[in-house]
C-alpha cells in the first residue's frame, strides 16, 4: 500500500508495542527490502521485472535459507521495514498461519489454536488495537479482544470496516480509507518535532 517505510517508523519510534499479523505481511515486508518488490512489482517504478512473480517464494526461501528473520537480519540479508524494527527494537510479534500461506516462514505459527492462544494473550495486554486492511486476520483478532478494548479499524472496503466495528466491542471506531494514506499522515502527525 505504500504505508510500509511509515509503519516501520512508528515500530521504530516505540508507538506498535506489539504486532499480530499473518504470514502475507511478513512475506510482503521482507521480499520489499529483498528484492525492492511487492508481489514481483518493484514499488519505485511499478515495473514488473522479469520472473518477479517468484520474488514472494524467493524471499520465503531466502528466510529459511538463512534460519529465520532474526538470522537474516544478523547476517544483513534483511536491512529495513516492520518486521525489522520488530525484531531489532524487541517489539513483540505473532504470525499467524492459515491455509492459503506461501511457504509459510520459520516464525509462522501454523498451529491455528496455538497462533489463536498466542494472539489472545498479546490481545488481553492490548489497550488500542490498530487493524489496518486485513479482514480475516482481524476478525481473529477481534474474537480474542475483550470488549472493553478499543479499537480502529482501517481499511477501503467500507464493508469491511462495518463487519469489523460491528463485533461487540464497546469501543469501535470505523475508518474507511486506503492505509497507504492513513498511514503516513498517522506517522507524520505522532512523530512531528521527533
Amino acid at each position: 500500500t505504500g504505508a510500509r517505510e511509515d509503519m516501520a517508523r512508528l515500530v521504530r519510534a516505540g508507538y506498535v508495542d506489539m504486532l499480530s499479523t499473518g504470514n502475507g505481511f511478513a512475506v510482503h515486508d521482507l521480499e520489499r527490502d529483498i528484492y525492492g518488490t511487492s508481489l514481483g512489482m518493484d514499488t519505485e517504478s511499478l515495473d514488473h521485472p522479469r520472473k518477479g512473480h517468484k520474488h514472494h517464494i524467493y524471499t520465503i526461501s531466502e528466510i529459511i535459507r538463512a534460519g529465520g528473520i532474526e538470522a537474516a537480519i544478523e547476517d544483513g540479508l534483511v536491512n529495513s521495514g516492520v518486521m525489522y524494527e520488530c525484531i531489532t527494537g524487541d517489539v513483540p510479534y505473532v504470525i499467524a498461519g492459515s491455509i492459503r500461506d506461501d511457504g509459510p516462514l520459520p516464525e509462522t505459527i501454523t498451529d491455528s489454536i496455538e497462533a489463536q492462544n498466542a494472539i489472545r494473550e498479546q490481545a488481553h495486554r492490548a489497550n488500542l488495537v490498530l487493524m489496518l486492511s486485513t479482514l480475516l486476520h482481524s476478525v481473529g483478532v477481534g474474537n480474542c479482544l475483550p470488549s472493553t478494548t478499543r479499537t480502529v479499524c482501517v481499511d477501503i472496503d467500507p464493508s469491511t470496516v462495518t463487519q469489523l466495528i460491528d463485533r461487540g466491542s464497546s469501543h469501535a471506531i470505523g475508518m474507511v480509507t486506503d492505509v497507504g494514506t492513513f498511514v503516513p499522515l498517522l506517522a507524520d502527525d505522532l512523530l512531528r518535532g521527533e
